[in-house]
């Protein structure tokens, strides 16, 4: 069986034929939002239709790190170590403090409540960006229904708390990621539920103020469509697909491809050296050693 499908020849110098994508946890329903803490040895990642957060340690197994989540979906790691999260099901973004209290980050803007959070990235200055697509308020399977009180927009917040949308012109912003330097935005625009819209990752260039130009569709993900992403050191964007993960170059071109059988949600890197890939699919989750590193 093969994991992996070379469309540069480049990519066969990222991936290892001895290192197979291995399923590491599996029982769920639809599995989102992986994050590593490498301090504590262990993968948090959410199982949104049942609420709750899991929690896999390597060697050791997989139980439940937070039951009910609030639906929880994204998640990621400040400069502080905390734990800062995406609740559908409470339509906010929270962060969990180092004594375990929450911390409400945002849960409205102009006075309207936010859709339901979805992915979350934070910079290197400490602002907490994150997308507001509608699909956790759409149903009651990833939350609950409930009347769409503003746009799909991208917020930031900046370290004093300040909320700014600063993306407006998405259908359905999803996954995002930094390169490297912070010098470009990468944001997964998945369309509205029950549309044909059109699926692609856009690129925005950072100012220096955090203002964004540009927003050229960048790559456009087949078959499926971008979730979530990331970034590995030399700015290789890794993004979600139907059929695995996918490898993108700086410029836009398709590398390789890391074969799942599942669809994939999302990704993140952890292990020593941040050397591992860790997925997210439907119902699963799995793991790869790679030839790369994770950005910070």
């Amino acid at each position: 069986m093969s994991f992996f499908e070379v469309v540069d020849p480049v990519f066969s110098t990222f991936v290892m034929g001895n290192a197979p994508v291995k399923e590491i946890a599996s029982g769920f329903d639809w599995v989102e939002g992986p994050v590593w803490f490498g301090d504590q040895n262990c993968l948090l990642f959410s199982d949104i239709p049942n609420n709750r957060i899991m929690r896999h340690i390597p060697g050791v197994g997989t139980s439940v790190f937070r039951a009910p989540s609030n639906f929880a979906n994204g998640h990621t790691r400040d400069r502080e170590g905390r734990l800062v999260s995406c609740e559908h099901g409470t339509r906010r973004v929270t962060r969990t403090e180092l004594d375990g209290s929450i911390t409400v980050i945002a849960d409205s803007f102009e006075g309207k409540r936010l859709n339901s959070p979805n992915d979350v990235i934070v910079a290197s200055d400490g602002a907490i960006w994150f997308s507001d697509p509608h699909y956790g308020i759409m149903t009651n399977y990833e939350g609950f229904r409930s009347e769409q009180e503003l746009p799909c927009n991208v917020y930031r917040v900046d370290p004093s708390g300040k909320i700014r949308a600063v993306l407006t012109d998405f259908n359905c912003p999803n996954g995002l990621a930094f390169s490297p330097d912070e010098s470009r935005l990468y944001v997964a625009d998945t369309g509205r539920m029950f549309t044909d819209d059109p699926q692609h990752i856009r690129v925005f260039t950072v100012g220096s103020d955090f203002s964004l130009s540009g927003g050229e569709v960048f790559h456009v993900i087949r078959p499926g469509c971008a979730d979530g992403m990331r970034l590995d050191s030399e700015g290789n964007l890794w993004s979600s697909a139907g059929d695995g993960v996918h490898c993108i170059a700086p410029d836009g071109r398709l590398l390789g491809k890391l074969l799942v059988p599942e669809t994939v949600s999302n990704i993140c890197f952890g292990g020593r050296g941040r050397h591992q890939l860790f997925i997210t699919a439907t119902t699963r989750v799995y793991a790869i050693s790679l030839n790369r590193q994770g950005a910070r």
